[in-house]
């Protein structure tokens, strides 16, 4: 089997990130932030970059198709917490699936009416769900192919939308007169946060990556950074384009009223459907994907050794997992979904770093960088929970509803069934343990 190099594990991490999130919250970002929205972008990226460093010291010692949940399970067991977590997990994948959907939507009705129609940007955003769901079930080949010329088709475009948009670039709106104050600046970026999240993806091909060690932290690493430097730039260019006034009444779609000023219509017409493109491609990717591999864990404890097992119920978890996204992208807004994601990946993240600090005799860590990972991932938790229970509490209620709903499921499926994660869940692992 041909080894994963850097360009690839590059491109799985940028993709993973660069998918809807950037399309669908920067209007939020940039209503919370005002002027200091690239510094929002700069507040969580540089919290994403920190957690990199636990995620790639875990996946050189624990190379596992199981990703993120193989290293909660090492560090605390498996038990009903781990178990938790996964669900966790999963439930934040479909909460991206939404937020993908609800993007899709918004820009598929700005495209065809100008403005936001919420009949068939509903209607919409569970058709794009419904179309890919129904095409991995009967065959994921008809569009993998077709995912690494995703990434760099989406790169390219919103690079050009930088360079292009530096030509009617007006830098008025950035002055700090113009910005909100620090704990505003602080909450834009954490609600945004979902927009780094796919970097862990790389944690699922560290077993097929080719000279770890040197290859993986180098792949985490540029990859986060070149989605900070890329998102701080789109910021600067759009708030350069638009006053906050218009990015506040277009927040689902304002990258595409950005481009009209240099443009025109066209503009306008070549950004919807790069952001209905890059987020079609992130549905198709997250339902085959991350969201199979916590589904399969949630029902075996384990990933199956049998390939039939693994495609059999990873078509059955395809569908629940379209299913409840749906039920979100229709039943919420952008903030809640948004909230809701950056809670639950901080919350996963937070974990992941004090994995990492208890394994550091395994992993060779830096202990002071694990733990400052994980005291930022917490604060930032609690700096998004608090601020909206002071300013907005009804934007918890999705936040509230999947974490109660995923706890009340954990604990009744692990009586009722008696279930339990494995030791590892990638039994490939497993096997490499025995035999040090």
């Amino acid at each position: 089997m041909r080894k994963i190099g850097l360009l690839e594990a590059f491109s799985i991490g940028v993709g993973g990130m660069v998918g809807g999130g950037i399309f669908a919250v920067l209007g939020l970002t940039i209503d919370l932030a005002k002027g200091a929205a690239p510094i929002a972008f700069m507040i969580a990226g540089l919290i994403a970059l920190i957690t990199s460093y636990s995620y790639a010291k875990l996946s050189i010692r624990y190379p596992s198709e199981g990703g993120t949940i193989e290293f909660i399970v090492q560090a605390f067991g498996n038990n009903f917490f781990s178990m938790l977590i996964n669900n966790l997990l999963l439930m934040s994948y479909v909460i991206m699936l939404s937020l993908y959907a609800y993007a899709f939507g918004s820009y598929s009705s700005a495209l065809f009416y100008g403005h936001d129609v919420e009949w068939f940007a509903k209607l919409a955003s569970a058709g794009v769900i419904l179309i890919f769901v129904f095409i991995n079930l009967f065959g994921a080949f008809l569009t993998g192919k077709a995912e690494d010329i995703m990434v760099f088709a989406k790169i390219f475009i919103l690079l050009g939308f930088i360079a292009i948009g530096m030509i009617t670039f007006d830098p008025t709106q950035l002055h700090p007169q113009y910005w909100s104050d620090f704990l505003s600046i602080s909450t834009g970026g954490l609600i945004i946060f979902l927009a780094y999240e796919g970097f862990e993806l790389i944690a699922n091909t560290a077993r097929d990556v080719e000279n770890p060690q040197k290859t993986l932290p180098l792949a985490y690493y540029s990859s986060v950074i070149f989605v900070i430097v890329l998102y701080v730039l789109i910021a600067i260019v759009t708030i350069g384009n638009v006053t906050f006034q218009e990015a506040k009444k277009a927040s689902d779609y304002v990258l595409a009223i950005a481009a009209e000023p240099y443009l025109g219509h066209l503009g306008f017409v070549i950004i919807a459907i790069a952001a209905m493109l890059s987020t079609a491609s992130a549905i198709n990717a997250t339902i085959y994907g991350a969201g199979r591999v916590g589904y399969l864990v949630a029902k075996f404890g384990e990933l199956p050794r049998v390939f039939e097992k693994q495609i059999k119920n990873g078509y059955e978890g395809m569908i629940i997992l379209g299913l409840l996204a749906i039920i979100f992208a229709i039943s919420f807004n952008i903030e809640n979904i948004s909230i809701a994601g950056s809670i639950g990946f901080l919350l996963i993240f937070s974990l992941v770093n004090l994995a990492n600090y208890k394994l550091s005799h395994q992993t060779n860590a830096n202990r002071f960088i694990a733990l400052l990972g994980f005291v930022l991932t917490s604060a930032a938790t609690l700096i998004l929970i608090g601020y909206n229970i002071i300013h907005n509490p009804k934007n918890l209620l999705s936040s509230s509803l999947v974490i109660l709903g995923v706890a009340f499921f954990s604990y009744v499926y692990y009586k009722m069934e008696h279930a339990k994660l494995s030791l590892y869940i990638d039994k490939n692992l497993e096997q490499d343990e025995k035999e040090k």
